[in-house]
């Protein structure tokens, strides 16, 4: 069978893979990325001479399509692991967090509060059926499971500082996923484990744009499409910004959903409306290189008045990266708050003072280099019964498959998910006519 011409639209992990998988099976594909570098959220920066994400990511022992994914591109070798602990950042206190005997000495929850809140996360490890929790509030969720001492102590931050006005419309088995996927990353009871890849991210996305053009395919950055033309309902090509059609039998679509509702204006109004319908809130985040820790903890979850980030990731407790300390302060929120218009400068000057707060032995000399970065869409806001609200992968049209990290759902948006998805959509591009 002879190999079909493909568009991928976005150079993520996710779009690269499809890529990597559609030369692998012969077809002839190109790439288009509107960035400069290929990666997307994955995608590293120059941080005052060390390569890092611009947004942080980590690997569970679950992530077995990344698992597979690694070893087909030589790279198994390069997976580390390492022991990481969380804290619980409470009222002008740090405390140990996330394992049973931590939760037992923690001196704010009662013991039946404690009780309740351990028993869900080891029923939560233990579940594999969602179908339930589909048709749930995860707010509704976990107050039936640990009580409203616990969830106001350990949750409430979360939802309020991360989905804001979505806060009561948040899936339980979107939450359910993200427990059971750290919670059963671990080599022990109280010992969590988590994974990374040598180099970083960046070593990845490397190895998947030398094999897609090893087989003849083209990723070209900087080339935002316009428009996904389609015609007599199929893909006719993709036109590029400023460009004219360029033909193609089939059309995949890898970025945030709200970045293709404009490309995709040729398809039924019906379906764009679905489209337009899904939420999806925006992130800043402020990366700092420091001379001294943060904290003893990879994560460190926050409920203080005085902060207004749910937690911090001190990414240094997890990749090596020499003598200094890496710490991400992400700032998830809808497009409409008031300081996702705010400038870098307030930004740094908040955060500073957030990590001081955390560490009060941080002084100036110690912060070595701040940066900031923002993605307008980041994070699908997944409801009650979120798979009713998508359209279908293939919408109908043709040739045409569209997904983005909401359809990982119940799944959060971690990298092997967007690895299992490429494979499963370039598999439908070899098996359609």
């Amino acid at each position: 069978m002879a190999g079909k011409d493909v568009a991928v639209i976005g150079a993520g992990v996710m779009g690269l893979a499809a890529a990597y998988h559609l030369t692998k099976a012969g077809h002839h594909v190109t790439v288009f990325e509107a960035d400069s570098v290929p990666g997307g959220m994955a995608a590293h920066f120059d941080f005052d001479g060390l390569s890092i994400e611009r947004f942080y990511h980590f690997v569970c022992k679950a992530d077995q399509p990344l698992f597979d994914l690694l070893a087909e591109l030589g790279l198994e070798g390069a997976m580390h692991w390492r022991d990481t602990s969380m804290g619980l950042y409470y009222h002008g206190q740090l405390y140990p967090w996330g394992d049973p005997f931590a939760l037992l000495r923690f001196p704010h929850l009662s013991p039946v509060a404690k009780l309740r809140y351990g028993l869900h996360a080891f029923t939560s490890t233990r579940r594999s059926d969602w179908s339930r929790l589909d048709r749930l509030s995860a707010q509704d969720w976990l107050r039936n499971w640990v009580g409203d001492e616990a969830f106001r102590v350990c949750w409430a931050k979360l939802f309020d500082l991360k989905f804001f006005e979505y806060g009561d419309r948040i899936s339980a088995a979107w939450i359910w996923t993200r427990i059971k996927r750290i919670g059963t990353s671990r080599r022990s009871l109280r010992q969590e484990v988590l994974g990374y890849i040598e180099g970083g991210s960046e070593t990845l996305v490397r190895r998947l744009v030398e094999h897609i053009e090893a087989r003849g395919g083209k990723v070209r950055l900087g080339t935002p499409v316009d428009r996904v033309a389609v015609e007599r309902d199929a893909v006719r090509g993709v036109v590029p910004r400023g460009g004219h059609l360029e033909p193609f039998d089939a059309v995949i679509s890898t970025v945030a959903i709200p970045y293709a509702v404009p490309m995709l204006r040729d398809l039924p109004t019906s379906t764009v409306a679905q489209y337009r319908a899904l939420p999806n809130i925006g992130v800043v985040c402020v990366v700092h290189k420091l001379r001294k820790s943060v904290s003893p903890h990879f994560w460190v979850n926050i409920n203080d008045p005085r902060f207004e980030v749910p937690g911090i990731v001190e990414f240094s407790r997890l990749r090596d990266v020499g003598d200094a300390h890496i710490v991400y302060v992400p700032y998830y929120m809808p497009q409409t708050h008031e300081k996702f218009g705010w400038s870098d400068e307030q930004f740094v000057t908040e955060t500073t003072r957030y990590l001081r707060l955390l560490n009060p032995g941080l002084t100036e000399p110690d912060f070595l280099a701040i940066r900031v970065g923002r993605l307008r869409y980041a994070q699908p806001v997944c409801g009650p019964r979120f798979l009713e609200t998508l359209p279908p992968i293939s919408p109908g049209i043709r040739g045409l498959q569209v997904a983005d990290t909401s359809y990982y759902y119940p799944e959060d948006r971690g990298v092997s998910e967007g690895v299992r998805l490429a494979r499963q959509m370039a598999l439908t591009v070899g098996s359609s006519s």
